[in-house]
């Protein structure tokens, strides 16, 4: 029995999509590296990507599910919540996490900006055609958040901010 390899031939100047690129999880973000994002994001003034790095360290939720929360998920009469619970789309099954105080301040100031009522999305998108910001536009500030701190965004995605929480309890 012989085994045959099974070879890809490509046009001449073609290369492979994935050619030097990294292939396997992406690592988490450090607590120093959430810090220098934090402050740059204050001190730039942007308070809806503040309150969307902060969610997406505090909720460990997916790209799908976090643009799609909803001001009621986290904000109950004039007052942000400690602890929240969320429907998953992958799963269908609910998660429950914690805001910490720098989230809750941020969440709050972005709905008292932006007058959110409970049925409107958090983040709403600045389109018409979409009732909130998709996930390849949350792809693209977590790529710029990267670039503000000097990272390579290449090497990390939306998915550390997921896994970050996760690690820094871990260690």
């Amino acid at each position: 029995m012989s085994t045959e390899t099974t070879t890809i031939q490509y046009r001449a100047g073609q290369t492979p999509w994935n050619k030097d690129k990294l292939i396997g999880q992406k690592p988490p973000l450090k607590l120093k590296e959430i810090w220098a994002i934090r402050i740059r994001l204050q001190l730039a003034k942007r308070s809806r990507e503040l309150a969307l790095f902060n969610l997406a360290i505090d909720s460990k939720l997916r790209g799908c599910d976090l643009v799609k929360l909803r001001a009621s998920d986290v904000n109950h009469g004039d007052h942000v919540v400690c602890r929240a619970m969320v429907m998953q789309l992958k799963t269908g099954r609910p998660v429950q996490f914690e805001l910490t105080e720098p989230t809750r301040d941020a969440v709050a100031a972005w709905i008292a900006n932006k007058h959110l009522s409970a049925s409107q999305y958090l983040f709403p998108s600045r389109m018409t055609a979409s009732p909130h910001i998709t996930t390849r536009q949350y792809a693209r500030m977590v790529k710029s958040w990267l670039r503000l701190i000097g990272l390579d965004p290449e090497l990390y995605g939306t998915h550390s901010l997921r896994r970050t929480k996760a690690a820094l309890i871990y260690r």
